[in-house]
């Protein structure tokens, strides 16, 4: 049965048909995707704009809604409301789903069908939470999978890469959340990324990644070691920057917040025993140990005073971490691709031997594909007003961000495209950090590995600068 109230002139999403004239339906957002643009086919030149999203009205139903409009319209009515409000549509148009074309990207329903919502037939409003059952908003808290239909983390990370790309449930703890990233690519569409990290009895820390707006606007509102959730339909890959699993967001996936289950019951009294303990405390303090945060890497150097800084260590030079507003100034991506991409063992990460496939450090050998992957290694020259730095590394998941395409994508570009990737960043004014370490066997005796290379704002570049030159100065 729908909630509703009785007042209102709705139909129930499970007696919906496309012979019903002009009906209207409620329900809770359950999920949402973000507007995208397609170019319309019948005027050239221009583009079509289209999000969708799924709405809920009782513990058993649930359908998706797509939306297609103008620019403005579609962008109005995706910014009007948000996952967990609740929204009445008045004449949407009801269509047969292609379930087996569909659902490979939409979320999976029970529903044989589809609605579709135009500009000029059909209407989406807002209810506000006095106009609304309050039995709608308890259907938040019902995942829309089997609640027992789930991995533990630590059952993924067991199974490891015979999971990659795999779509399935995940039920986790909130550890914590990080900030939204924010990205331009190469052909300027904006992006941005967030990553949370999750955790329940059988792994303390396990990361799922989040791409999309709506995504991450639901995730800035968990409350880190107080939130648990369960994810159904989530892209489970292998990082192998981090040599990790990890969980990504994709259009599949919907996200239930505080799951009203006996199975997130447990988590919760887990949650709660392990806060108690400090466990939670301690493993946060090991992750910010583990890997350098961006954001805490605030020195600002000139390739100059890098090289002055190593000379005046005696050889025993500890890691540097900074930033260096220059260029790449080498970038031979257009060439021998074999000279940037290289095949490492998956076990250790270290290089393998491409005639005999054995892993140099290991001496790992088999013929399954999985035991190795390709990644970027690129050695590039960074430069600034002050000097050059030479053969500094540029690899994996870094070198991707900053090309902004993948090893597997960069192998199907023709030349040309490989060189228009090139010039996006060649020559162009980065904010680049970087780890410095000493390393005799390196061929300049300093290896700086890129931690990032994103396109400078002119503005934060000249002041970062200009600071700089101030406090030199003084110190003169």
């Amino acid at each position: 049965m729908a909630y509703f109230s009785s007042t209102q002139d709705f139909v129930a999403l499970s007696d919906l048909h496309p012979n019903l004239a002009r009906p209207n339906v409620i329900g809770v957002v359950i999920g949402k995707t973000d507007v995208r643009g397609f170019p319309d086919r019948k005027n050239i030149g221009s583009e079509r704009y289209t999000f969708s999203f799924t709405i809920r009205d009782s513990p058993t139903y649930f359908i998706n809604v797509n939306s297609w409009g103008r620019e403005e319209y579609i962008r109005s009515l995706s910014e009007s409301f948000r996952v967990g409000d609740c929204v009445a549509i008045e004449n949407p148009l009801v269509q047969t789903k292609e379930a087996e074309r569909e659902e490979k990207f939409n979320p999976v329903t029970p529903s044989c069908y589809k609605l579709l919502i135009s500009e000029n037939h059909s209407m989406v409003k807002t209810c506000s939470a006095y106009e609304m059952d309050t039995k709608l908003l308890s259907l938040l808290h019902l995942p829309v999978k089997d609640p027992q239909d789930y991995y533990s983390l630590g059952d993924i990370v067991a199974n490891g890469q015979s999971l990659n790309g795999r779509i399935l449930n995940v039920l986790a703890a909130v550890m914590s959340v990080g900030e939204p990233k924010y990205f331009v690519t190469p052909d300027k569409r904006k992006g941005q990324r967030c990553e949370v990290k999750l955790f329940d009895e059988t792994e303390m820390s396990f990361p799922i990644v989040c791409w999309d707006n709506e995504s991450i606007q639901l995730a800035q509102s968990w409350i880190p070691q107080e939130t648990v959730i369960f994810a159904s339909d989530v892209r489970i890959n292998f990082d192998k920057f981090r040599n990790c699993m990890t969980a990504t967001v994709i259009s599949k996936t919907i996200i239930t917040t505080n799951p009203d289950t006996a199975e997130a019951s447990m988590l919760f009294s887990f949650l709660k025993e392990s806060a108690q303990s400090g466990a939670l405390h301690n493993k946060m303090e090991e992750q910010s140990k583990e890997f350098p945060n961006l954001e805490s890497i605030v020195d600002v150097y000139t390739v100059e005073e890098l090289k002055a800084k190593a000379l005046q260590n005696d050889g025993k030079l500890a890691p540097i971490y900074g930033i260096i507003y220059g260029c790449i100034s080498t970038l031979d991506i257009d060439n021998d691709a074999s000279k940037i991409i290289r095949k490492r063992c998956s076990a250790c990460r270290c290089a393998v031997n491409e005639a005999t496939n054995t892993c140099a450090f290991c001496g790992g050998l088999s013929a399954d594909p999985k035991a190795t992957f390709t990644s970027f290694d690129i050695l590039v020259d960074v430069s600034d007003h002050s000097g050059t730095h030479s053969s500094c590394y540029l690899s994996d998941c870094v070198a991707e961000e900053a090309l902004g395409c993948t090893v597997h994508d960069f192998l199907t570009l023709t030349e040309d495209k490989k060189t228009a990737l090139k010039w996006h960043l060649l020559l162009e004014r980065s904010k680049i950090y970087f780890k410095l370490i000493l390393s005799p066997g390196w061929r300049t005796g300093l290896k700086v590995n890129v931690l990032s290379c994103k396109l400078a704002d002119p503005a934060e570049a000249s002041q970062s600068l200009l600071q700089k030159g101030k406090r030199l100065h003084y110190m003169a």
